[in-house]
C-alpha cells in the first residue's frame, strides 16, 4: 500500500466531504468525493482505491449497504464508517460485515487519521507476509498437536499421491488453502504450478473469462486473447475455492472441462486438451444446495471423488498456543518491535473463545491487537472493541414465531449477558459491575442460560 493512499469518501453532505477531503489532503492522501453512494460501484470500475470512508446514514443507499455491494466485488478494500452517537450499534454490525472500524462524526480528526494509520501497519504487515514462503505454504498450520487435525493430513497425504479429484469441506477460514498445497507438494505435479482461484470474487461472466480463457474481440472489453486457469494449470494443480458459489450455466461448462479434460475459451469452438489436477473447496452444505436446484448433483459427483473434512479451529484447540506464538512472532517482526507482551486476561480470553472465523480470525485478531497495543503491550482494555457488541442475527432469530414475553425476555437477557461478557473478555466482577449487579447474581444467571464460555468461580465474590 502505498504511502499516500488514495482514498474515497463517500457522504450525501457535500459540505462535510469537502470538510474530510481538506483533512485527509492535507496529511499526503490522495481523495476523490462522491456524494451519491449508488455511485461508487461505477468509480470502482474505472478508478482503484486503497480505502473507502463512508457515512452510514445516507439516502437511496446506507453505508451498511454500500460496504456489502462494495465486498462482493472487492473483498480486500478497507472500509471505514462515520457515524452518528445514536447509531453505534449499527456501526458495530457494519464491522460484522467486514469494516475495518467505525469513527463517530464530529469527533476529533485525529481519531480517524490514527485509524487510517492503523490500517497503513496493517496493510504492510500483509505485504511482508506475502512475500514469505511459510506464510503461502501455511506450514504453520502443518504442526499439529490435534488429533483429529493429524487425521485430516495423514487422508491428504494418501489422496496426494493420486491423480482423483479432491473435495476439502470446512468452514470459512479453517485452511482450505494450505490443505490444498499441501496435497500438491505431496503430488508426482509438485514442481509444476499451483493455481488459485476463489469462484465468488467474480461475477458470473467474468468467472467464466478466468476459468476458460477468452479469444481477442469475444466480448466488450475482449483486449487481447487470454488463456485460462485450466489452460495456466497444464500438468500442474488447479485449486477451485468456493465452488459451491459456481452459477449454474458455468457449472455445465465445469462439468463438461472435467469430464473431457478439454476447454473452449470464450468466443471459440476449438476443443483445447489440458492435462490438471483438480482440488475443491467450499464451506456450504452441497448436498442441501443440490436438493434445493443450486448445484448440479452430475458435478458433486465428479468433484468428490475424495471428500476431506476440515475442522474448524475450535475443534483443534491444542494448536492454539503454537498458532498464537506463531502470529505475534510475524507480526513483532513486521512492526519492527523488540518485543511483544500479553496480559493474562487476555490470553486467557484467546485460549476459551470459540474463533467463527477459525485461523483467518485468530490471525487478524492478533495482527489488530497488536497495531492498537501501546509499544507491543497488549492489555485487556486495548482490544475490547474487537469483540463483537451486538449479535443481530440471533436477536432477530428471537422475535420470529409465535413466543410467549416470557421466552423473549430470557432469549434477550441471555444475549445481552453473553454480549457482556465478550465484551469484558469474560472477566465476571468487571460484567458484573457493568451489569449493575452482584456477581453472585450473574453467576446465577450464567448457570440458568448455560452460558459454557466463563471462567472457574474460584476468586470470585459472593457478594449479594
Amino acid at each position: 500500500m502505498d504511502e499516500n493512499l488514495k482514498i474515497l469518501v463517500v457522504d450525501d453532505e457535500a459540505a462535510h466531504c469537502d470538510v474530510l477531503a481538506m483533512v485527509l489532503q492535507a496529511e499526503g492522501y490522495h481523495v476523490t468525493q462522491c456524494i451519491r453512494a449508488k455511485e461508487v460501484l461505477e468509480l470502482l470500475k474505472s478508478e482503484d482505491f486503497d480505502l473507502i470512508v463512508s457515512d452510514l446514514i445516507m439516502p437511496e443507499m446506507d453505508g451498511s449497504a454500500l460496504l456489502k455491494a462494495v465486498k462482493a466485488v472487492r473483498p480486500d478494500m478497507n472500509f471505514i464508517i462515520l457515524t452518528a452517537y445514536g447509531t453505534i450499534e449499527n456501526a458495530v454490525k457494519a464491522m460484522k460485515q467486514g469494516a475495518f472500524t467505525y469513527v463517530i462524526k464530529g469527533s476529533d480528526p485525529e481519531d480517524l487519521l490514527r485509524e487510517i494509520q492503523n490500517i497503513k501497519k496493517l496493510s504492510q504487515i500483509q505485504n511482508k507476509e506475502a512475500s514469505q514462503s511459510d506464510s503461502l505454504s501455511g506450514e504453520y498450520m502443518l504442526n499439529t498437536k490435534s488429533r483429529v487435525f493429524a487425521d485430516v493430513l495423514n487422508i491428504a497425504a494418501k489422496a496426494a499421491k493420486s491423480d482423483a479429484n479432491i473435495l476439502l469441506l470446512g468452514e470459512s477460514g479453517s485452511g482450505k488453502e494450505v490443505i490444498a498445497q499441501y496435497i500438491h507438494r505431496g503430488s508426482n505435479r509438485s514442481k509444476n504450478h499451483f493455481y488459485a482461484t476463489n469462484c465468488h470474487t467474480f461475477s458470473d461472466s467474468l468467472l467464466e473469462s478466468e476459468l476458460f480463457g477468452h479469444e481477442k474481440g469475444s466480448f466488450t472489453g475482449a483486449a487481447s486473447t487470454r488463456i485460462g486457469r485450466f489452460e495456466a494449470a497444464e500438468a500442474g494443480s488447479l485449486f477451485l475455492d468456493e465452488i459451491g458459489d459456481v452459477p449454474p450455466s458455468t457449472q455445465a461448462k465445469l462439468l463438461r472441462a472435467i469430464e473431457t479434460k478439454t476447454v473452449n475459451r470464450i468466443g471459440s469452438n476449438t476443443d483445447i486438451k489440458v492435462d490438471f489436477r483438480l482440488i475443491s473447496a467450499t464451506n456450504k452444505d452441497l448436498e442441501k444446495e443440490i436438493k434445493e436446484g443450486r448445484f448440479r448433483e452430475d458435478l458433486f459427483y465428479r468433484l468428490s471423488t475424495i471428500i476431506i473434512q476440515i475442522p474448524p479451529l475450535r475443534q483443534r484447540k491444542e494448536d492454539l498456543p503454537e498458532l498464537i506464538r506463531y502470529f505475534l512472532n510475524k507480526v513483532r517482526i513486521s512492526l519492527g518491535l523488540e518485543k511483544i507482551t500479553m496480559d493474562d486476561e487476555v490470553s486467557s480470553f484467546l485460549m476459551r473463545y470459540h474463533y467463527p472465523g477459525n485461523i483467518r480470525e485468530l490471525k487478524n485478531m492478533i495482527e489488530r491487537m497488536a497495531v492498537l497495543s501501546d509499544d507491543g503491550k497488549i492489555s485487556a482494555d486495548s482490544i475490547s472493541n474487537l469483540v463483537y457488541r451486538s449479535e443481530s442475527g440471533e436477536l432477530e432469530e428471537l422475535f420470529e414465531g409465535n413466543r410467549s414475553l416470557k421466552d423473549i425476555r430470557r432469549g434477550v437477557e441471555s444475549k445481552y449477558i453473553q454480549n457482556a461478557l465478550k465484551k469484558n473478555l469474560f472477566n465476571i466482577t468487571k460484567t458484573a459491575k457493568e451489569l449493575d449487579i452482584s456477581t453472585r447474581h450473574l453467576f446465577n444467571k450464567i448457570s440458568e442460560y448455560g452460558i459454557k464460555e466463563h471462567p472457574d468461580r474460584t476468586g470470585s465474590s459472593n457478594e449479594e
